[in-house]
């Protein structure tokens, strides 16, 4: 009988497996990215405290009339540069990384990338 895949579930196993190995500090925060079929969210959590710092995404209004999808590259490269402007305002400047169980390709990578060219090291 054919078994349906159930991809989010994959998903989280393998963000699962990611998280065994990264975890946010005071002096370097996660960042976290999720990706849905229409928006991306990033945020930065310091896993010591269980506490949000920063968070952004395509639903947020700095960038509502900005971008006209929230699903595609070039909104999620300003959703990485707008998080990170935020971080720098907050004092933070190193970050980890945390893809969230997806591949790096894509719009996730689009995200770290703006990031990076906003200013923030990982």
């Amino acid at each position: 009988m054919y078994k349906k895949i159930d991809r989010k579930e994959i998903r989280h196993q393998k963000h699962l497996s990611v998280r065994k190995r990264v975890s946010g500090t005071a002096e370097r925060p996660r960042l976290s990215v999720f990706r849905s079929l229409n928006h991306i969210y990033a945020q930065v959590i310091n896993d010591d405290q269980g506490i949000t710092l920063v968070a952004a995404s395509t639903l947020d209004p700095a960038l509502r009339g900005t971008v006209e999808t929230g699903g595609n590259v070039e909104a999620a490269r300003k959703v990485g540069q707008l998080v990170a402007e935020k971080a720098l305002a907050k004092g933070i400047t190193k970050v980890v990384f945390d893809r969230g169980g997806n591949l790096y390709h894509g719009r996730i990578a689009a995200v770290a990338e703006g990031a990076r060219e906003a200013g923030l090291e990982f």
